[in-house]
């Protein structure tokens, strides 16, 4: 008989039981198969327990469909993983040891300034100011009137007493007819008093002669003298009044030729400010609808450039100093200048002092309200001034300013030296060094608290 087989096997190799359900299902290679086939066919002993063996073997080289395949992608991503966080600190580790050391800064370059020639004298003072005009008036009417005409336009150059506009004369013309006419009776008057004097006057001599020879009584004469008496006031008054007729007359003259509105003095025009048909009165300044001028003029010849110069460095500028003026809209024109005046007083506010230069060349690009730069320059120069370290321009940043002085740091290789210079004015372009460096120099700007001489610093973009 064949007996079942039960959960529980004997080993194929030692015929020890085992637990199949503990023990998972083992998988033999060829060299195993052959031999369990050879001791099939031998025909041994105990061939029901052979069979049965056979039978849990082939049981086990079934393959198990329930069993989960292996994650070998997820192994091997977290082996990527960890190779790159290895690789990310060892990295880390080598820029830490290799990494440069020293205080991080800039780098800029000491500029000689744009235009300095040793020629026309080192510069000693920048500042910047604006074209102003000596000469400019807002022209108006001495009388109030309505715009009848304007002969004039922005740009327009005019010459002097030349007409730009006419106000309606009607009224003045007419008083004028009136004081003409009032003069021509004063005139009349006097004649007649003449008359009357020259009347009486031979009455009068007459009486006299004849009250010496009492021919006449004191009566008589005391009349014919109270006629000539009478008749000079009357003379007189009658004069009197023709000169107030012809004050008159000259007081309506000029009131009629103040309705023609004339240039005070050559210039050009910049602006126009009445239109015809509109009131013009001097006397109504911010008055609703009345305009107070016609236009303004500027004399171009009375142009002159006015700048702030701090206080502190006033005492570089004098008198009849040369200097020299680059207009903002022609960087490349330099005008040669001189200061006319320094204002005797500062400005509380700002801490300046206003400084007045004038032109030693005109020029027709230069235009009121223009921006400029003036360069004060010192005085004609001499054989150390020629020789001289020009002044140089540096980024404001770059030096630690304290007063007239400051302190700027050189950079040489990875070190840098402490340098003291002397300052001169803050330009739109920086701050100007007026020795202590030269052009080329190469300075550090950072932290000046971190800065000292001979202190390693690292260049950074």
């Amino acid at each position: 008989m064949t007996s079942t087989p039960t959960s529980s096997s004997a080993h194929p190799a030692t015929g020890a039981p085992r637990n199949n359900s503990n023990i998972p299902p083992r998988k033999f290679g060829v060299a195993e198969l052959e031999l369990v086939a050879s001791k099939k066919s031998s025909g041994d002993s105990g061939m029901d327990d052979k069979s049965h063996n056979t039978s849990a073997l082939l049981n086990q080289l079934r393959i198990d469909r329930t069993e989960e395949p292996t994650d070998e992608g997820g192994s091997r991503t977290k082996l990527w993983i960890g190779a790159a966080v290895a690789a990310i600190l060892l990295a880390g580790g080598l820029y830490w040891i290799t990494r440069p050391s020293g205080i991080p800064i800039k780098v800029t370059t000491a500029r000689e300034i744009a235009g300095a020639s040793a020629s026309r004298g080192a510069s000693t003072l920048d500042a910047s100011g604006y074209i102003v005009a000596r000469r400019q008036a807002t022209v108006s009417s001495k009388v109030t009137g309505k715009v009848m005409e304007v002969l004039i336009e922005e740009g327009q150059r005019v010459k002097k007493d030349e007409v730009m506009a006419r106000l309606d004369d009607s009224n003045y013309r007419t008083a004028y007819e009136q004081a003409k006419a009032q003069l021509g009776q004063a005139q009349a008057n006097v004649n007649a008093a003449q008359v009357a004097f020259d009347n009486a006057g031979p009455t009068f001599d007459r009486s006299k002669k004849q009250i010496e020879q009492k021919v006449i009584s004191a009566q008589a004469f005391d009349t014919a003298k109270a006629t000539f008496d009478a008749s000079a006031s009357a003379l007189a008054v009658a004069q009197r009044a023709e000169d107030v007729a012809r004050a008159a007359l000259a007081y309506a003259a000029q009131n009629l030729s103040d309705t023609v509105i004339r240039a005070p003095y050559a210039g050009v025009v910049t602006v126009r400010a009445a239109q015809a048909g509109e009131i013009v009165s001097p006397m109504s300044a911010g008055g609703g609808y009345t305009r107070t001028g016609i236009g303004t003029i500027v004399d171009m010849d009375s142009l002159e450039l006015e700048v702030d110069v701090s206080e502190n460095f006033i005492n570089r500028v004098k008198p009849k100093q040369p200097a020299s003026v680059k207009l903002n809209a022609y960087p490349d024109l330099e005008i040669p200048a001189e200061v006319i005046a320094v204002i005797p007083t500062a400005d509380r506010a700002k801490a300046t002092v206003k400084v007045r230069i004038g032109f030693k060349v005109k020029d027709e690009r230069i235009l009121p309200e223009m921006g400029a730069r003036v360069s004060f320059l010192e005085d004609t120069p001499t054989q150390s001034t020629v020789s001289a370290v020009p002044a140089v321009v540096i980024p404001t940043e770059a030096v630690q300013t304290n007063g007239e002085t400051g302190v700027v740091f050189i950079v040489n290789d990875n070190i840098v030296e402490r340098r003291a210079v002397r300052l001169g004015a803050k330009t739109s372009d920086g701050q100007i060094v007026l020795s202590g460096i030269t052009a080329g120099m190469k300075l550090a700007i950072g932290d000046f608290n971190l800065l000292a001489d001979q202190a390693k610093v690292r260049v950074t973009e």
